[in-house]
């Protein structure tokens, strides 16, 4: 082993009923190091960090901290020994405070009291560190998706890390927010502290990482020095095929208004205005808390609104919940995919036939037929891997589980579709896919809502931006007025 050299993973394999997860992986990581792991979704990165921390016993393989051979690894050994992991779905308590999970297992006090006090002042100091807004007594579940990931990281760092894995730590992030967690990345590589960096969002992998590792279909295919790659290389070895442009080409052919609304109203969100139109794109841009997640609730019937009016195809309609928006032609990926995307127990089939039941019925008895053909249509259309159409989507890897979040409101053959980040956690393979189908989609005549907090995505996909600041519009950007700097601008909400 390499003198710079603290982790090293030796022929890890893992083989999965139908699927080899892991097939003789070696990968070494250095002391002090930013290193990337990239990989398309089921390529076997979480696979092998899952490993790492002791969620998963290979089939063979062992692991080397320090120079000590580890032959099995737990999650308790993992810990002790200063392996830290963020994983891309949230391990948190909601009804917890923040304070309270991020010292969860390790919280101030005595045997019979907990320092309360003295738990949300050490959270507090935590989070000014990190330089964001959190405060240590509100309960989890108020928090949002992109708060949610900063307790995560917050928790990690309050023990004493010496190699500490993020699994897509800035997917549900703003450029402002992504900024400042590069930042803490780059502080932690000081302290000496080994960071393994899991993302698909590659301009990431050229500005944090020292080397990069890439793996496919269960194999390391690359490891190299960031600086002596390209983008271009990278991508290659990533999807094992050439990938000219992120952005698929478009024919920008709209037809009339598919939704109108105004005024549109609720709990922190105010006098909300836009029209979509049939064949556009319209992005919605925005900082964490600006109401964009809220306005599409609203919108979709999820939450009640308090005032406004929606028309759809110019006739005023009254959404009162979300059966009544998908019975107008409404679908919604949401934000949150493990919390309101799929039913993670449900396999692959029955979430994508979930919105169209009464389709797929004949008075009360199911044609699983029917639903066989659709669901495995849409399986081979978005290239969801999965073992089979039965496959618990649980089991699935979260882009795929992604993929079978946005297959149900395809079979549902919806007019209009409300994106809520998209690709969150997709690697770049696969959005690429996710752009053409949204492209196919409009030329079809649908009108889609999207919600991005990747600014790139926003400036490439959208036809228009509507910009959201604390809950109000602060501007409409036409395409030739797109820059990331006036997105920015109306963002924080200035003129």
């Amino acid at each position: 082993m390499a003198n710079d050299t603290l982790l090293e993973l030796r022929h890890i394999s893992k083989q999965y009923p139908g699927v080899l997860a892991l097939n003789d992986v070696s990968v070494s990581f250095r002391k002090g190091e930013v290193h990337a792991l990239v990989g398309e979704n089921g390529a076997g990165k979480s696979t092998l960090i899952k490993v790492l921390s002791g969620a998963v016993s290979p089939d063979r393989g062992e692991i080397v901290l320090d120079g000590t051979v580890y032959t099995t690894m737990t999650p308790y050994l993992s810990r002790n020994l200063g392996i830290g992991v963020i994983y891309q779905e949230f391990n948190l308590l909601p009804s917890l405070s923040a304070a309270e999970n991020v010292f969860v297992g390790n919280l101030p006090g005595n045997k019979l009291f907990i320092d309360r006090v003295r738990a949300e002042k050490k959270a507090a100091d935590i989070f000014k560190k990190m330089q964001i807004n959190i405060d240590p007594k509100t309960l989890v579940r108020e928090l949002s998706v992109a708060y949610k990931q900063m307790v995560e990281i917050a928790k990690a760092l309050s023990r004493n890390v010496r190699v500490l894995v993020m699994d897509e730590p800035t997917a549900p992030l703003t450029t402002n927010e992504t900024d400042i967690l590069l930042d803490i990345v780059a502080v932690l590589k000081k302290e000496g502290v080994t960071v393994i960096f899991i993302t698909h969002r590659l301009p990431e992998v050229f500005r944090i990482a020292s080397r990069v590792t890439v793996m496919r279909d269960g194999c390391l295919v690359m490891e190299a020095d960031a600086s002596a790659i390209t983008r271009d290389e990278l991508i290659r070895a990533m999807v094992g095929r050439q990938i000219s442009d992120a952005y698929p080409p478009r024919n920008n052919v709209f037809g009339g208004a598919a939704l109108e609304v105004s005024s549109l109203s609720g709990p922190g969100v105010e006098k909300i205005d836009f029209t979509v139109h049939a064949g556009e794109i319209l992005g919605f841009a925005g900082l964490v808390g600006a109401g964009r997640t809220e306005t599409m609730r609203f919108l979709f019937g999820a939450d009640r609104k308090s005032g406004g009016t929606v028309k759809l195809k110019g006739r005023e309609v009254h959404i009162k919940n979300p059966g009544d928006a998908v019975g107008k032609g409404m679908g919604l990926i949401p934000e949150d995919r493990k919390l309101h995307g799929v039913v993670l127990g449900f396999p692959v089939r029955w979430n994508i036939s979930l919105a169209i039941l009464k389709v797929l019925s004949n008075f009360s008895f199911l044609n699983q037929i029917q639903e066989k053909k659709v669901s495995g249509d849409l399986i081979t259309a978005l290239d969801i891997r999965t073992p089979g159409h039965m496959q618990i989507t649980r089991n699935l890897s979260g882009g795929n589980q992604q993929k079978v979040a946005l297959a149900k409101w395809l079979a549902a053959n919806c007019d209009i579709l409300i994106f809520d980040e998209p690709t969150r956690g997709i690697d770049v393979g696969a959005r690429y896919e996710i752009y053409k189908l949204m492209n196919d989609l409009c030329e079809q005549g649908k009108a889609i809502i999207m919600v991005s907090s990747d600014m790139e995505e926003l400036l490439g996909m959208s036809d228009r931006i509507i910009v959201l600041c604390e809950g109000r519009q602060t501007g409409e950007l036409q395409r030739d007025e797109f820059s990331q700097e006036r997105v920015l601008r109306l963002a924080s909400g200035q003129t």
